[in-house]
C-alpha cells in the first residue's frame, strides 16, 4: 500500500467524526433549545395568577355560594387558619346538602323521616 493511501484513511475517518460530531452538536442543541422553550411554558403557567371567573368576565355577578375562600391551586399560599375554616365550611356544606338530599328523598317515596334528619333550628 502506497504512502499517500495512509494519507486518504485518516482525512476520510477524521472528516467523518468531524461530520459525526458536528451533527450530533446539532442534534443536541435543538434539544436543548426545545427544553427551554418547554422550561419557559412551565414558568409562564406557574407565575400566571387565576383570576376568579365574574371578575374575568367583567360582570359584577356576586361569587358562587359553594366557593370559599382562596380560588383553586392557591391553597400553598394561603394562611393555614384560613384553609382549615375553609374545609370545615366545605365539609359542613357537604354534610348539609347530603341531610337534605335524604329527607327529599324519603319524603318523596312516603318513607319515615329519621329523627337525626329533623331540623330543630
Amino acid at each position: 500500500m502506497p504512502w499517500w493511501s495512509w494519507i486518504l484513511v485518516w482525512v476520510a475517518l477524521v472528516s467523518l467524526s468531524l461530520l459525526f460530531f458536528v451533527v450530533m452538536g446539532v442534534r443536541l442543541f435543538r434539544q436543548f433549545m426545545a427544553t427551554v422553550k418547554e422550561l419557559g411554558e412551565a414558568g409562564d403557567k406557574l407565575t400566571r395568577i387565576p383570576v376568579p371567573a365574574a371578575v374575568s368576565a367583567g360582570t359584577d355577578a356576586a361569587p358562587d355560594a359553594n366557593v370559599i375562600g382562596v380560588p383553586p391551586g392557591m391553597a400553598p399560599f394561603a394562611p393555614p387558619h384560613q384553609m382549615r375554616h375553609d374545609y370545615h365550611a366545605s365539609k359542613e356544606a357537604r354534610r348539609e346538602a347530603r341531610r337534605q338530599r335524604r329527607v327529599r328523598r324519603k319524603a318523596e317515596r312516603g318513607q319515615p323521616q329519621s329523627l337525626r334528619d329533623i331540623e330543630f333550628r
